[in-house]
């Protein structure tokens, strides 16, 4: 199968990480973008103030994510992320390396903690996989997700306190 390795996405890897975002969003259940997301926004959505990453295995783009602050001025020192992982590669750890990878990467960024805005309660291999990583759910959003199939269902914001970075200053 190959080893897996996490590297900064390039504009080379547009056409890959449209597919798989195409792939992800198309059942309607996991992320709130619809069919209305063109590619153009989604090339300025990965490329623009946040970093980009993605998971290669044998020459191959399985997965990617984003990552970089929730809010910009005050709220800045709280990361947020996007995660997406090719449906035929789900299942194999790629989602949890790429969470992992993204803790380590805020850490080193200087952020205090991750926040996600937008979790559907109903991806319970999401919510599990947050939850196992130390992320809590600190709010319900009720019936704020219009799913596919189940109609409308919760969204959790979940949350992570971070390291302190070694070099920010006693408060």
């Amino acid at each position: 199968m190959g080893e897996l390795d996490v590297r900064p996405a390039t504009t080379a890897d547009l056409d890959a990480m449209w597919t798989i975002f195409q792939a992800v969003i198309a059942p309607g259940d996991a992320l709130p973008f619809d069919e209305h997301f063109d590619r153009d926004t989604f090339r300025d959505h990965w490329f623009g103030a946040h970093a980009a990453w993605v998971a290669e295995r044998g020459g191959e783009v399985v997965g990617m994510y984003k990552m970089g602050a929730n809010h910009a001025g005050r709220g800045a020192h709280i990361a947020s992320a996007t995660y997406a992982v090719a449906p035929a590669a789900q299942g194999r750890g790629i989602g949890r390396r790429l969470v992992e990878h993204s803790l380590q990467r805020a850490r080193e960024a200087g952020f205090r903690g991750i926040q996600f805005n937008y979790v559907v309660s109903t991806n319970a291999a999401a919510v599990e996989l947050y939850r196992r990583l130390g992320f809590d759910i600190v709010g319900t959003l009720p019936g704020a997700f219009r799913h596919a199939r189940a109609g409308w269902v919760d969204a959790h914001v979940m949350f992570k306190t971070l390291d302190r970075p070694a070099t920010e200053p006693e408060q």
